[in-house]
């Protein structure tokens, strides 16, 4: 079977260390046919080693007829345009990154056009097609434990896209030449940045939680953290969430959990660094009388199996879930909405207080 021709918008790191390898570990499902960076030049060194094209700006690369299936990798305000284009293409397949949108609106609009035109869709959640969470999961339903709480812990050493996203304001480091500190006492910018990193950055998660508190209900508070980061805690399904994340000059080796908390037992979901292709996450267990189970890392990640995903869909004309993907997307956006909302909250009761 010839492989599948995958033309991938952005050129940014997550595509050069993270997609760019996973093809490659496809090779016999899908390669590299065409780049297309923003201008900076980056898609030329991309497409180089599988011998692709590369060009500037989406014209191109939706024009190109080897190009079966479109990855959006760009920043996502883009996403949700650059799939409905993808879409008017003619093309039969779409990766995007997450988030598929920023608003309800759009999430249904991209959503409607999939299911109008046919086009395969999988989003980029790789957490959710880790092995380790179906794994984690399948303990959780079949112990028929109550979920009763949920953490997601990330810490992360610097990371240009958020730093960049939300004009770095670490103490020690000046901002960017040329661009102003954002005002951390505004709470408009406090409320936006919050939102951005929830739908840039928690929503790694968010497609997970959604498994097992599947009915969103209320931020109880959040709060940004300095210099990049965030403290929410929320309520959904009954459950008591807390999402932590931060990232931190000169700080420690990445760590990124998942806990979760039944009536019996705790379990753990630990993900290796994005970049070090080191396999699944690991699941940990621990129940109530003090027996510890863990399970080890397989050799295939969530960023092998969401690829694997769009192959099936175009080899074995496995369905896209579109119901599924759009309840993700609403469930995350309510969430960063609901969290942005509470930051406002929180400074207008100190400011009256």
């Amino acid at each position: 079977m010839t492989p599948r021709g995958v033309g991938i918008i952005g050129a940014g790191p997550g595509v050069s260390a993270l997609h760019a390898p996973t093809l490659g570990r496809l090779a016999g499902r899908l390669r590299i046919v065409h780049v297309a960076d923003a201008g900076s030049g980056r898609g030329a060194a991309i497409a180089a080693p599988s011998g692709a094209r590369h060009s500037t700006g989406v014209g191109e690369l939706l024009a190109d007829p080897a190009v079966e299936v479109v990855a959006v990798c760009s920043p996502p305000e883009f996403h949700a345009g650059q799939v409905l284009a993808a879409i008017e293409a003619g093309k039969r397949a779409v990766f995007c990154e997450k988030p598929l949108a920023l608003t309800a609106e759009d999430a249904r609009a991209v959503v409607d056009a999939c299911r109008v035109s046919g086009t395969a869709l999988v989003v980029g959640t790789n957490h959710v097609f880790d092995p380790a969470w179906a794994r984690a999961k399948h303990h959780l339903v079949g112990n028929r434990g109550r979920v009763q709480t949920w953490s997601a812990t990330i810490a992360l050493p610097p990371n240009g896209r958020y730093h960049d996203l939300v004009t770095e304001v670490a103490p020690a480091s000046p901002p960017p030449a040329g661009r102003p500190a954002p005002d951390w006492s505004d709470p408009r910018v406090a409320a936006a940045v919050v939102r951005q990193l929830v739908l840039g950055l928690g929503i790694h998660d968010l497609p997970a939680l959604r498994d097992v508190a599947p009915v969103f209900e209320q931020v109880v508070f959040a709060q940004p953290l300095v210099p990049i980061g965030y403290l929410i805690g929320l309520v959904a399904g009954g459950v008591a969430i807390q999402l932590t994340a931060v990232m931190l000059p000169r700080g420690a080796d990445a760590l990124w959990r998942l806990s979760i908390g039944t009536g019996f037992d705790d379990v753990d979901v630990e993900f290796p660094p994005a970049f070090v292709h080191a396999g699944s996450a690991t699941v940990t267990v621990r129940t109530s009388d003090g027996t510890i189970t863990r399970y080890p890392a397989t050799p295939e990640d969530g960023y092998v199996e969401e690829w694997r995903a769009i192959a099936d869909a175009l080899d074995h004309g496995q369905p896209a879930e579109y119901g599924e993907l759009l309840d993700d997307a609403l469930f995350a956006i309510q969430i960063a909405d609901a969290a942005a909302e509470a930051v406002l909250a929180a400074a207008a009761r100190k400011g009256t207080s």
